[in-house]
Formats: C-alpha cells, sequence, structure tokens
C-alpha cells in the first residue's frame, strides 16, 4: 500500500499541488473575510447582553437569533441557496472564487459563537476595575476584553479553520477545485483510490498542523 501511495505521490505531484493551492486560497480568503465579520457579531453578542456595557436586549436577541437561523442551515444547503449572491458578488459560482462567498457565509456565524465562547471567559472583575478606574466602552473592548481573551479566540479561529478545510471538500462537488474535488473525482468517479488516499493523507496532516500551530500560539499568549 506505501508503495502504490508514494508511486501516485510521484506520478500526479503536479495535480496535488494544484489542488492543495486552491483549497490554500479557499482557506485563507474565507477565513480572512470570517473572522473580520465573526470578530464584529461574537463582540456584540457580549456587549449587547444584559448587565453589559452596551445593554441593548432588543438588539441582542435579534442578533442571538439571526446568528442561530444561520448556523442551523447545512453548508450544501447554503452553498445553492445563495447562487444568485455570489454571482453578484464575485461574478460567478464556480471555481475558488464561487466557494468563498458560501464558505464565509457558512463560517461567519459559527466564528461569532468562538468569539463570544472567549470573551464570555473574561472575569467580570476585571472589566469592573477598568470601569472604575473611568476606562472608556471602547477602550475596555480592545485592551481588556479582547487582550484578555486572546487565547481563547485562537483557539476558536484554529477551530474553525479545521471546520473550514472540511467545509472546502464539500465545496469541491460544484466544482469549486481543491483537496475534496481531486478525492471526489479520481477516488470515486474514476475509482481511483489511491489518488484518494493521497488527498485525505494530506489533509489529515493539514488539519494536525493547524492544531497544534494554534494550541502553541494560545499556550504562548497564556503566559503573557
Amino acid at each position: 500500500m506505501l508503495d502504490s501511495f508514494f508511486r501516485s505521490l510521484a506520478e500526479n505531484h503536479d495535480l496535488y499541488t494544484e489542488a492543495l493551492g486552491e483549497t490554500a486560497a479557499m482557506v485563507v480568503y474565507s477565513l480572512f473575510f470570517s473572522t473580520i465579520i465573526g470578530l464584529f457579531l461574537g463582540i456584540c453578542l457580549v456587549v449587547l447582553r444584559p448587565n453589559h456595557i452596551y445593554e441593548n436586549k432588543v438588539l441582542y436577541h435579534l442578533l442571538n437569533a439571526v446568528i442561530n437561523v444561520l448556523r442551523s442551515v447545512p453548508f450544501i444547503i447554503i452553498l445553492i441557496a445563495i447562487i444568485p449572491i455570489t454571482k453578484w458578488i464575485v461574478h460567478t459560482t464556480i471555481g475558488v472564487r464561487g466557494a468563498i462567498v458560501p464558505l464565509v457565509f457558512y463560517t461567519a456565524p459559527y466564528i461569532a459563537r468562538l468569539i463570544e465562547s472567549a470573551l464570555l471567559e473574561v472575569n467580570p472583575g476585571v472589566i469592573e476595575a477598568f470601569q472604575a478606574m473611568g476606562a472608556s466602552r471602547r477602550q475596555i473592548i480592545w485592551r481588556v476584553i479582547l487582550k484578555e481573551a486572546r487565547p481563547g479566540i485562537v483557539l476558536g479561529l484554529t477551530i474553525a479553520t479545521i471546520g473550514l478545510i472540511g467545509a472546502t471538500a464539500m465545496a469541491g462537488v460544484l466544482g469549486a477545485g481543491g483537496l475534496g474535488d481531486v478525492a471526489i473525482r479520481y477516488g470515486y468517479q474514476r475509482w481511483e483510490p489511491d489518488v484518494m488516499y493521497v488527498c485525505v493523507i494530506i489533509l489529515i496532516l493539514l488539519v494536525q498542523l493547524m492544531q497544534s500551530a494554534g494550541n502553541r500560539i494560545s499556550k504562548k499568549l497564556r503566559k503573557h
């Protein structure tokens, strides 16, 4: 089996390199936009809740419900349902560009919940202490809440990145390219299991790499 694995790796290295590049592009661009949106939504979910610095029950419950709805829709449904929006934004629904919009729709609410969980771990006593010292609400968000929650945020983004890698494999079904697309086309449709195994092993290594890097960065931040 190892022989066939390395033979496939050597014979199709161009295919794997191209697919890895497509997967990396989908993950990097989607993670960038999802993190910006998810960070904003996560902060809003925390500071708008009752007894917090920007308390607004109506907005909090509305935002909470919207995020719950978006998170309840499976990715494969989002992929198809927002095709008109995807076409309007990036002028195509296929390839890497066509996959980024649904990936952002899928990941941003998920990141918002992870950010919310990380921010809620900040000791309320620390926030009250800074309020007593006269810190503004903006300073409390940027210099207290986000700073204290950095290790949890890093771990949350690590989990989101791993989920995003899995979602890119599903995006391959609609011609987005990437390792998932290669695994399905060659492993299932052409029945070349060696190619599928190589893609799966590359994906496993990617996930291990992301998890190790996230754990290490989070651990380092906890020491500071």
